[in-house]
């Protein structure tokens, strides 16, 4: 076995401040000196393992997943914030919650909320300004914080509510962040305050959510929404999800459902702007496609889907996956010890030299290649047993996004790079595109 090459305590100290704005600058040289697999230490008795090894992560997220927990950072740093709901828990936990909750998420159910979908995007759309700069990630974010109200509450919530969630989501994120990428200075986070005042935020957060399902029950109506089916849901003995566990559930398909979303369509929009012969092909997609049933527009748009594939290829929303490994394991000539605090870099997977062709261009075409969606080098909504249970309705919902967008308005050229805020989830930065209206 070969011993894992490490990044000193030194060395991390000395980047700490670049770290703490962008940390994958400091992880990409840190590949290309060490290799696919580096130890980098925190301190002297800990240390994280950091991959972009693709049949490491395979083996960690599939044929050895037993073996692979998620770790503390969200078993306990983010689950202190939203509780422990399907993202944040392990074990026989999160198979019962993960068995009375795929059904509320297969395609067969998500056909009867598509049209919810559709309609929030129409009307969200309508925020975009025209002919002037015009940063159009708050409208993505609300646009799809929007599909999650639909979908989860119908039309039940007031935008205060809505206006609130999405404050205290959003604080609550960049809170762990700093949590995450300054654990020297955890001490002063407690005493100062700032930890106490964002765990207050969460509880209201709780608090407006509560009131909702109240509010439903007493109704006595069905909406046919994702709440009637998580409160309609029966464990194998009958029972049904005790209130507080129903509340971790919803916070976190409001954070899950909207943050990695609005990303991912934001940066399909950067990019389109920087390829116009690819806007024009989507433009054309969706001018041929009927105005036929949503589900058949649907699988009429291949190029789009295509394109939203291989945005989140560039730019995947969730660019790291946590694990820890509870016995010590074998893999690509290291020994990986029991407790070995593991992060895959997905960033790093999808740009991997050794396996994509021109990995930093953008070029929707190669997902043509169907397998490519299912190799160990592509891993936008992570793989095997917790592979994310919103996978499908994410990808409706980006898709019909795209195809409206781009049928509205045609994006102006913009050459300058696209930037990036990487936070829990891979955020843009400056995103001020120009849109103009299409005559149809």
């Amino acid at each position: 076995m070969q011993k894992i090459p490490e990044v000193s305590i030194l060395q991390f100290f000395r980047s700490a401040l670049k770290i703490l704005k962008n940390p994958l600058p400091f992880h990409h040289q840190n590949f290309r000196e060490k290799g696919d697999t580096f130890r980098l230490n925190l301190s002297f008795s800990k240390s994280v393992i950091f991959s972009r090894d693709a049949l490491f992560a395979q083996h960690a997220l599939q044929k050895n997943q037993k073996n692979y927990h998620k770790s503390p950072i969200q078993t306990k740093d983010l689950a202190k914030y939203v509780g422990r709901g399907l993202l944040t828990s392990n074990g026989k936990h999160w198979t019962k919650q993960r068995k009375l909750i795929q059904p509320a998420f297969h395609k067969k159910q998500l056909t009867q909320i598509i049209a919810k979908i559709n309609q929030a995007i129409t009307t969200e759309l309508n925020k975009v300004v025209v002919n002037e700069p015009f940063d159009i990630f708050p409208v993505f974010n609300d646009l799809t914080f929007q599909t999650v109200v639909q979908s989860l509450f119908s039309s039940a919530v007031d935008q205060k509510s809505i206006n609130r969630l999405q404050y205290i989501t959003e604080s609550a994120q960049k809170m762990m962040v700093r949590e995450l990428r300054q654990p020297y200075l955890r001490w002063w986070f407690k005493i100062s305050g700032k930890l106490r005042n964002n765990l207050k935020l969460t509880q209201e957060a709780r608090q407006i959510l509560d009131k909702l399902v109240d509010e439903r029950i007493a109704s006595g109506q069905k909406e046919n929404d994702v709440l009637d089916m998580l409160l309609d849901a029966r464990y194998n003995d009958g029972t049904a999800m005790e209130r507080e566990q129903l509340i971790d559930e919803i916070l976190i398909l409001f954070i899950a459902g909207h943050e990695t979303t609005s990303n991912a369509l934001t940066f399909t929009a950067e990019l389109l702007a920087r390829h116009q012969d690819v806007q024009e092909r989507v433009f054309k997609e969706v001018e041929q496609i009927e105005e036929v049933d949503l589900l058949e527009q649907l699988k009429g748009m291949k190029f789009i889907n295509n394109v939203v594939n291989e945005s989140m290829r560039l730019y995947p929303p969730a660019y790291f996956i946590d694990r820890i490994s509870l016995e010590e394991d074998f893999i690509s000539g290291f020994k990986i010890e029991a407790g070995a605090n593991i992060l895959f870099s997905i960033f790093e997977i999808h740009r991997h030299e050794d396996f994509w062709e021109n990995p930093e261009h953008f070029i929707p075409d190669r997902f043509e290649d169907e397998s490519l969606k299912y190799s160990p080098y592509y891993y936008p909504f992570g793989a095997g047993p917790r592979m994310c249970i919103g996978n499908n309705f994410a990808m409706y919902e980006m898709i019909l996004a795209v195809a409206q967008l781009i049928k509205k308005f045609k994006i102006t050229y913009k050459p300058e790079p696209i930037e990036i805020n990487p936070l829990i989830t891979l955020k843009p930065k400056n995103s001020i595109l120009n849109f103009i209206p299409r005559d149809i």
